[in-house]
């Protein structure tokens, strides 16, 4: 059998003389695909068979090899030489996500071969433009602004809640949502506009013209507040915003991967400032970004290399220390100390709360076994390390360890750990309240406040967050808010501790209300393992001069 030799292999376009015969598609195996996006082909671009049975005289061996260097972005692979059909004087194959898509050139008339391109540079569910489309694009229409001293601006736009359209009303809708999408754009768009879908609910705009970036700002506004708009969808109204990210050549850069990582970070900050809204890429992104990976790289080395200690704030009950809430901190090599607020949730996204908790939990009990028998130690216990299986038995095997009796340990959740009243949430909190170890609620009234939540889970203490203690001495809304939940407390058998105290007038104003426990700057500042000792002999001997 008569093989094209490997040598007329290459990377590049088609010769410009070739008229494209037929575009075939074919899966990673090379086995012929049936249908695209679940749209049947036409029998046009259908294959009946396989790669090698379609073109049996190439050399299996040598066409696998040069393949693998193909990706989305690269040239495609020409194949030149007699084929074996009449007219046919090569192939051209193009790497398109998981697909192949082979085009077989002859001689053919104008308007087939521009439908077949067609095919191939545009996406066949909304008809935009494709990725490989826009990355030829993005490449031209920047060498073409460089020359003219113009400015260019890139969109990156995602959807906002497209997955549980998919999930809960299926992909049909789905695809009909994007079809949607697609239009909605194209809407906002002038004639320097240019739209394409990249992939799932990923699209691209390319503005040029005068007038950028502010173009390209009203262009980004226009766009978000078409998708606030519901969309229609077999009957059913469907609300799915955008957030967009803007990147503008050349102050933001002069490349396509430049402009794709400006645009990229911006983004990113769109959907983390809340989404439905666009954001222009500032450098700073750049450097927050830079600073939050060197951030996340050390933390996972931070618990090995003992970076982590815990302070212990004081508090208070009736005059007299009845325990210390356990505070971990971070003190890393180069940059210092790293607040909680900037760790915590990475640790969390990145699933090392349970082992970091673990490690707080065994250092919080060791160290109270040395306080007086009637100081608790309280704990917090993030959303992450609640909802992770074998938690209750953890604690209760940290507890045995150490020696600590149960109740001497207080665990503190939000309500955030809360929104979903499940049955292994209550079953977790009964589990807890039976051994013997107490439940307190953590910044009561800052977030969800769902005063069902008091109905339905055992909770020993309730702890008033500061941001109402701050101003209560002179703020008639912070006093009745305290007043309502100390009272709430007291009626449903829960002890009240205040956070953030730190005047004598807050601690009086308190106190005639009734609220049993106070915690804050004016009892003490968190203190490192070394001054708890002092502390707890100073606060005895106050207590016991002031009887005197």
């Amino acid at each position: 059998m008569r093989k094209v030799p490997a040598a007329r292999l290459a990377l590049g376009k088609p010769e410009a003389e070739s008229l494209i015969d037929r575009l075939l598609f074919f899966d990673r195996d090379f086995n012929p695909i049936e249908d695209l996006h679940g749209n049947v082909l036409p029998s046009s671009v259908k294959p009946a068979a396989s790669f090698w049975e379609h073109f049996p005289e190439l050399d299996k061996s040598a066409i696998t090899l040069a393949l693998r260097s193909l990706d989305d972005n690269s040239q495609p692979l020409r194949i030149s030489g007699d084929l074996g059909a009449p007219g046919a004087n090569g192939l051209t194959i193009y790497r398109i996500g998981d697909l192949f898509a082979v085009v077989r050139s002859e001689e053919r008339i104008d308007d087939e071969r521009a439908t077949l391109l067609h095919l191939a540079t545009h996406d066949p569910l909304t008809g935009l433009p494709n990725r490989r489309q826009f990355s030829e694009d993005l490449t031209a229409l920047l060498q073409e602004t460089q020359g003219a001293s113009e400015t260019l601006s890139l969109m990156q736009l995602d959807l906002d809640d497209f997955k549980p359209v998919n999930d809960t009303l299926g992909h049909a809708v789905g695809d009909k949502l994007l079809q949607s999408a697609a239009r909605r754009i194209l809407a906002c768009l002038s004639s320097d506009d240019r739209a394409y879908r990249l992939a799932g609910d990923e699209f691209t705009v390319i503005s040029v013209g005068s007038g950028h970036p502010a173009k390209a700002h009203r262009l980004a506004d226009d766009l978000v507040a078409a998708f606030k708009k519901p969309f229609m969808l077999d009957g059913i109204a469907v609300f799915v915003g955008s957030s967009i990210g803007i990147s503008t050549a050349p102050p933001d850069g002069t490349t396509p991967e430049e402009l794709m990582k400006a645009s990229d970070l911006a983004l990113y900050t769109a959907k983390k400032e809340g989404r439905g809204r666009a954001k222009a890429f500032d450098p700073a992104m750049l450097e927050l970004l830079e600073q939050r990976e060197l951030l996340r790289r050390s933390l996972r080395m931070a618990l090995v290399q003992q970076q982590f200690y815990v302070e212990y704030q004081p508090i208070a009950e009736g005059g007299c220390i009845v325990g210390f809430e356990a505070l971990l901190r971070w003190h890393h090599p180069l940059l210092g100390k790293i607040p909680p607020a900037s760790f915590i949730p990475m640790a969390e996204a990145d699933g090392m709360m349970p082992e970091i908790g673990a490690w707080v939990l065994e250092q919080a009990c060791h160290e109270a076994m040395k306080w007086p028998e009637s100081c608790i130690v309280a704990v917090n216990l993030s959303a992450a390390e609640f909802l992770t299986s074998g938690l209750t038995d953890r604690i209760s095997q940290t507890l045995d360890l150490v020696g600590l009796p149960p109740e001497r340990l207080e665990l503190e959740i939000t309500e955030s750990v809360l929104l979903e009243r499940t049955v292994n949430n209550i079953d977790t909190l009964n589990t807890l309240n039976v051994l013997g170890i107490r439940i307190s609620l953590d910044d009561f009234g800052t977030e969800y406040s769902s005063l069902s939540y008091l109905k339905t889970f055992p909770f020993d203490t309730i702890k008033i967050d500061k941001y109402f203690i701050t101003d209560l001495e002179t703020d008639l809304k912070s006093q009745a808010i305290v007043r309502c939940i100390v009272n709430l407390a007291h009626d449903l058998d829960m002890q009240v501790t205040a956070e953030g105290v730190e005047t004598p007038g807050q601690a009086e104003w308190l106190h005639s209300v009734g609220c049993d426990r106070l915690q804050g700057y004016l009892l003490s500042r968190p203190l490192a393992v070394e001054a708890i000792d002092e502390f707890i002999t100073r606060a005895d001997a106050s207590k016991i001069h002031a009887r005197r």
